[in-house]
């Protein structure tokens, strides 16, 4: 009885690790192997009107490409996946795991076989049409870019006019490029100020740009398209505002393709009847100061220090550097001394940038520091190196020059909107880095007013006046805060100073008509008053103003 339930325990044994070493020397197939891997990490670039130079929807499609993509898996060249495993935990990770590599290398060395070709899994379907539904708010590029069939690539940026009539909150953006496989990546941008309203018919060239930013109303959101990216809704409280006379703008890498073709790019938006409730910003290291690359310097370092003033979450981290960018690397050391990684790319490639988000909020303290530390290679043995022989280079908003920054998505934590103590503190560390900075001092002067700070303001206003002269808002704010003060004369010497530099800063000449009025100079305010008017005929508050300052001039004795 012993020995046949031995010979059956044997024959047991026999029979699984005959099954076991079948599994293990089966090669790997297209059907259970190869297509779950490239469908997921392959096919959003790579189908029918993707981006990708070829599609990668079917085995016969795959096969012709087999050797490539064993080559460029082996590389990581693809797919394009920048971070450093372990250094953050990020959404929509397409890094491969070694042994991923290795299916697909054994399976390319095994002949590529099929599989049984039922067992395929149904190809992913990619619609031309809005991956959201149909938006709210479709607004599409005025006219065409035309992009060069061949030379360097172009940055250029589209701006389109929601013409809203009231205030909307947005809860979602889809982005389409055009035609996808010419656009690298884009951002968009808020021009709340209208600046660019003048360019808005035929757009502008450049990488990187500066936009007049209120400091109460910082920058809060990371509004991003790469190519196969899937449109990002926002959390339930984080919609964000979009308020009549708003423009955006859709800064775009373009990549030549071989012939001259046009690129007209639409912005979908989704409207939300819910504003917000949280109240993100967006916290940027960088010292551009600080970047002079002589050339021949292989390992020239940038860095960037800032304390946090409150507790807050990391929602997402964006860094940006150009072609000399080596290894970027970000972290946070909290007040115990203990260190968060928040990003480490080991070989930055301007070509694969992109924002990233965390797949859970990383909290840090109040007292925490934020560090950015950016390396950069000017030497002759970079390849990326635009310039041959090697060049100094210094910081700028063209392709060739340099950049270095980290973007990070932070939520203050606690009800309300603390923004402002970070913005407060983001200014004060840049006046640090650059003491004769306009824009820290202009922001600190606006925070300082909202603060009811008048004497405060006035300091910081005069010294922004001192370093840069022709910019209208820092006089129109300084007339606000010698008002506050009570020096009603000042304060109409700087509003009409800010008028002369930009006769159509409205904000200016609105506040002149009030001055003026209480000055008793009811004729200049109605004349003022009747500018403002007529360029926002719309605005009922405003013609309801100056309906009952123009009853007022009409009194006897007045």
């Amino acid at each position: 009885m012993a020995l046949r339930r031995f010979r059956v325990d044997v024959l047991i044994l026999l029979i699984t690790f005959g099954v076991l070493a079948s599994a293990v020397e089966r090669p790997p197939d297209f059907a259970h192997d190869i297509a779950p891997l490239i469908y997921q990490s392959c096919a959003p670039c790579h189908h029918s009107g993707g981006s990708g130079p070829f599609p990668l929807t079917s085995y016969a499609e795959v096969k012709r490409h087999a050797t490539q993509i064993t080559a460029v898996t082996l590389r990581r060249y693809m797919p394009p996946w920048l971070p450093e495993p372990r250094y953050g935990e990020f959404q929509g990770e397409r890094r491969l795991s070694e042994q991923q590599i290795r299916t697909i290398s054994a399976w390319v060395k095994a002949g590529a076989p099929e599989g049984p070709a039922a067992e395929i899994p149904a190809a992913p379907r990619f619609s031309s049409t809005w991956q959201l539904g149909k938006p709210d708010l479709i607004l599409k590029a005025g006219q065409p870019f035309t992009v060069p069939a061949s030379g360097p690539d172009v940055f250029w940026n589209f701006i389109f006019n929601p013409n809203l009539k009231s205030t909307r909150y947005i809860r979602a953006i889809e982005i389409r490029p055009g035609r996808e496989r010419l656009v690298h990546h884009a951002n968009l941008l808020i021009d709340r100020s209208g600046e660019l309203r003048s360019r808005a018919g035929q757009g502008f060239p450049g990488m990187d740009f500066t936009l007049n930013r209120n400091p109460l109303d910082p920058e809060s959101h990371f509004l991003f398209w790469k190519p196969g990216s899937v449109p990002y809704s926002e959390p339930e409280g984080l919609a964000w505002r979009l308020d009549p006379g708003n423009l955006l703008v859709l800064n775009t890498h373009l990549q030549p393709g071989g012939k001259a073709e046009d690129v007209q790019p639409e912005v979908g938006l989704y409207f939300t009847d819910k504003p917000a409730t949280r109240f993100p910003i967006l916290v940027q290291l960088e010292h551009d100061g600080a970047l002079d690359i002589p050339p021949g310097a292989h390992d020239f370092l940038v860095s960037d220090d800032f304390r946090l003033p409150v507790n807050a979450e990391v929602l997402a981290i964006y860094p940006h550097a150009h072609y000399l960018g080596k290894l970027i690397e970000a972290y946070a050391t909290l007040p115990d001394g203990s260190r968060t990684w928040l990003i480490r790319i080991p070989d930055w490639d301007l070509n694969w940038q992109a924002v990233y988000r965390y797949r859970k909020p990383i909290f840090l303290p109040k007292g925490t520091v934020l560090s950015m530390r950016i390396h950069y290679d000017n030497s002759a043995a970079n390849p990326r190196n635009p310039n041959h022989p090697p060049k100094r280079v210094r910081a700028g908003n063209d392709a060739t020059d340099e950049m270095g920054h980290v973007w990070l998505q932070m939520l203050p934590v606690g009800r309300g909107d603390h923004r402002r103590a970070i913005e407060e503190a983001l200014m004060r560390h840049r006046l640090e880095k650059y003491p004769n900075d306009f824009s820290a001092h202009l922001n600190l002067g606006a925070l300082a007013l909202s603060r009811l700070d008048a004497q405060g303001a006035a300091s910081m206003l005069e010294a922004a006046i001192r370093i840069d002269p022709r910019r209208p808002e820092a006089h129109d704010m300084l007339g606000s805060a010698l008002r506050s003060l009570g020096r009603l004369p000042d304060a109409i010497r700087e509003y009409r100073r800010a008028l002369q530099a930009d006769p159509q800063y409205w904000n200016a000449r609105y506040n002149l008509a009030r001055a003026l009025a209480k000055s008793g100079d009811l004729k200049g305010a109605l004349e003022n008053l009747r500018q403002v008017v007529a360029a926002y005929p719309e605005d009922k508050r405003l013609r309801a103003e100056y309906a009952a300052l123009l009853a007022t001039h009409g009194r006897p004795g007045q």
